[in-house]
């Protein structure tokens, strides 16, 4: 038996879940457009872990989706994971957040892209095969007319993510499935984070850092 907590807090969506070997047992998460993942997280591992009748002490690991995504959801995320897993003495797990969102696209044909929304018209995004495995790596781009064509033209195309609004006011193509209302979530980390588990697949709990993919710009506030 290996008892996983999984914390997702790239986006908006603040999503924790407790998983027994890859099957979610237990889970609480709220998209909550403010980013109350300060208030929040910490309240939610301790409701999943009531609710799962687990002690903290009885966790195997701690699983953290670690990026890309919002510069602040992933700081406090990844903050929470590696004192829970220093504190409790358990390996820290990382899952990529766009691999872990590909996840909730099940179909056997096509490719999938999971993106997640940037600044303008700008998504971070990466492509999946029908069977979750990466095609092309994690990038930062900026979105036209043409983007994805060459996939498109073989056949189809599952969008998922948040970046899916700005996507499917640019690309008018039949063979384009845009699956709307759809965030990382926690639930999709238990399976991946069981599989890196079996393998001690672990990060250094001293110098593991999330995934920004670019770097943090502050923004001036409007006068």
């Amino acid at each position: 038996m290996a008892l996983i907590l999984s914390l997702e807090t790239a986006t908006t969506n603040c999503s924790v879940a407790l998983s027994n070997n890859g099957k979610t047992i237990a889970i609480k998460e709220d998209n909550d457009k403010g980013y109350s993942h300060a208030e929040r997280l910490h309240v939610y591992i301790d409701a999943v872990l009531k609710e799962a009748g687990v002690n903290a002490n009885d966790l195997d690991a701690i699983a953290v989706s670690k990026g890309p995504g919002s510069y602040t959801g992933l700081r406090i995320g990844v903050s929470a994971a590696k004192g829970l897993s220093y504190a409790l003495e358990k390996p820290l797990i990382s899952i990529p957040t766009l691999e872990a969102l590909s996840q909730q696209v099940k179909n056997d044909d096509g490719v999938i892209v999971s993106m997640l929304d940037a600044r303008r018209m700008e998504v971070y995004s990466a492509i999946y095969s029908s069977n979750h495995n990466e095609i092309r790596e994690t990038k930062a781009q900026i979105l036209d007319k043409t983007s994805f064509t060459s996939y498109l033209n073989q056949g189809k195309v599952y969008f998922i993510g948040n970046g899916v609004e700005k996507t499917k006011t640019l690309i008018n193509n039949l063979n384009a499935i845009f699956i709307e209302g759809k965030l990382p979530s926690a639930n999709e980390l238990g399976l991946l984070a069981f599989n890196k588990y079996k393998i001690s697949d672990f990060e250094d709990v001293a110098y593991f850092e999330p995934y920004y993919l670019k770097d943090f710009v502050a923004l001036k506030p409007k006068s």
